[in-house]
């Protein structure tokens, strides 16, 4: 074996190693030639279309699925008493029957499966067939006037989509995390309209263990959603436009008023949404888990009664009583703040198909108007603006998400100030009251429900193999 060559100190590369780089810029020298490649970003892109294209959709569906109830609410009001029980209770039965891992908003099943290294469990919580059903069953609650929103479930379709890429191993684009992260951004960025939005919300929600890879796979999920949303509704935003801005010398103590309160009640509502899934207490409990359809039922009656009560506010998401306080058409009640949050509830505890996502941001309407009535002077609807921002930061510890997504929302670039230190106050008050973010704490749910309906699956198997 004839002896090698000494080598520098200062030398960088070894004669073995140069070979193996001009090997390979030989094999790479025209990437873009690669068959290869384009097939993997046409699918990627393909994955990211199909995506933005369903919420989309999914954007239509609900909100004449909204219209469609508010006439006949307006037609005759008593039948909420019938259509919301059983709604709610149809819901509740097929998402449990047919449908399993549809339940509930959807983020908290992204984060699970992002989370899990087990194949089985994935496909428990995404998969086009679940994606499917997510929609047409949330669709369903907002017909039966429940209070649930679009965006959560978005993000489980989203994530869906791109996570049916994972399976092709002869072309893998980008590991199931990865790929899981990228869909939820772009259901996000989708459903909102919000493309910095849903990267932040895939930064920091989805990777909120993990650390976050900057790739191409996140950012092209997103982009080509947003091109989705762009083409077929045109560069909207969510709320319009909010002009409205408050000085930064006189903001100081809305800032503070908002932060504090909204971090605060986000944070409780979150506590109370953890423990609610955990298991309610008493013979409640013991009803909801022996008897869970017509639990649902009861919760879709209180649901209707709450809505009566309030001449048909609390139904639905909230967006258009909250975008018309904002336009300043009209105003919300005192009472809208703790009304919303009852159906929410209601909502949640009753297991269907839906998100909170939104409701929060109608609660966060409330809670600025109900805190513009204590302060001097007119604020108008900056004070909604903040007042989403602190809700929507306390319930879900995300401050950086929720000032992007309500910045974008309102496409009130004035009020960037207001809206960061808001958001950085609520949060402090939030972990001081709720340790354990929302989404996180119910993922841990989603994800054992999940191993527990793995368990007689793999028991069925093995039997038949035997």
């Amino acid at each position: 074996m004839p002896p090698t060559e000494p080598q520098p100190d200062n030398a960088p590369y070894s004669r073995r190693t140069l070979t193996q780089l001009a090997r390979g810029s030989r094999r790479y020298a025209l990437p873009w030639l690669s068959i290869g490649r384009w097939h993997k970003r046409l699918l990627l892109v393909g994955a990211a279309l199909l995506a933005g294209l369903i919420a989309i959709l999914f954007a239509i569906g609900a909100e004449l699925a909204i219209a469609f109830h508010h006439r006949v609410m307006n037609w005759a009001p008593w039948l909420t008493l019938v259509v919301a029980p059983a709604g709610f209770a149809l819901m509740a039965w097929l998402s449990q029957r047919f449908f399993p891992g549809t339940e509930g908003s959807g983020i908290p099943q992204a984060i699970a499966a992002s989370l899990s290294d087990d194949g089985r469990i994935r496909r428990q919580l995404l998969s086009f067939r679940i994606a499917i059903a997510k929609v047409l069953l949330t669709l369903g609650g907002l017909l039966s006037g429940a209070s649930v929103g679009r965006e959560g479930p978005s993000v489980q379709v989203g994530a869906s989509m791109m996570h049916m890429l994972a399976g092709r191993r002869r072309h893998r684009i980008a590991s199931s995390h990865d790929l899981i992260v990228a869909g939820s951004g772009a259901g996000i960025a989708a459903a909102f309209n919000t493309p910095l939005g849903g990267i932040m919300f895939a930064i920091e929600e989805m990777c909120r263990h993990r650390s976050f890879r900057a790739n191409s796979t996140t950012l092209t999920a997103v982009i080509f959603a947003g091109l989705m949303s762009l083409a077929l509704l045109g560069n909207y935003t969510y709320f319009g436009r909010t002009p409205s801005a408050i000085q930064w010398h006189e903001s100081i103590w809305p800032i503070l008023m908002c932060g504090a309160v909204g971090g605060l009640l986000g944070g409780g509502f979150s506590r109370l949404l953890i423990a609610s899934a955990r298991g309610l207490p008493g013979q409640i409990g013991k009803f909801s888990t022996e008897r869970p359809v017509a639990f649902a039922a009861a919760c879709g009656l209180g649901t209707a009664l709450i809505g009566l009560a309030t001449g048909g506010l609390t139904y639905g998401t909230g967006y258009e009583e909250s975008k018309a306080a904002l336009e300043g058409t009209s105003a919300l009640p005192m009472y809208f703040l703790l009304a919303k949050m009852t159906v929410i509830w209601l909502a949640f505890v009753s297991r269907i198909p839906g998100g909170i996502f939104a409701p929060a941001l109608a609660v966060g309407a409330g809670l600025g108007t109900d805190i513009a009535m204590m302060l001097p002077g007119e604020q108008g609807s900056a004070m909604l603006v903040l007042g989403m921002v602190a809700f929507l930061a306390g319930m879900t510890q995300t401050p950086i998400t929720s000032f992007v997504i309500v910045m974008e929302m309102t496409a009130n670039h004035q009020m960037l100030l207001p809206l960061m230190a808001t958001a950085v106050v609520a949060h402090g008050f939030s972990k001081s009251v709720s340790p354990v973010p929302l989404y996180h704490a119910l993922a841990h749910l989603s994800s054992r429900r999940a191993e527990r309906r793995t368990v007689p699956i793999q028991e069925e198997t093995t039997a038949l193999q035997k």
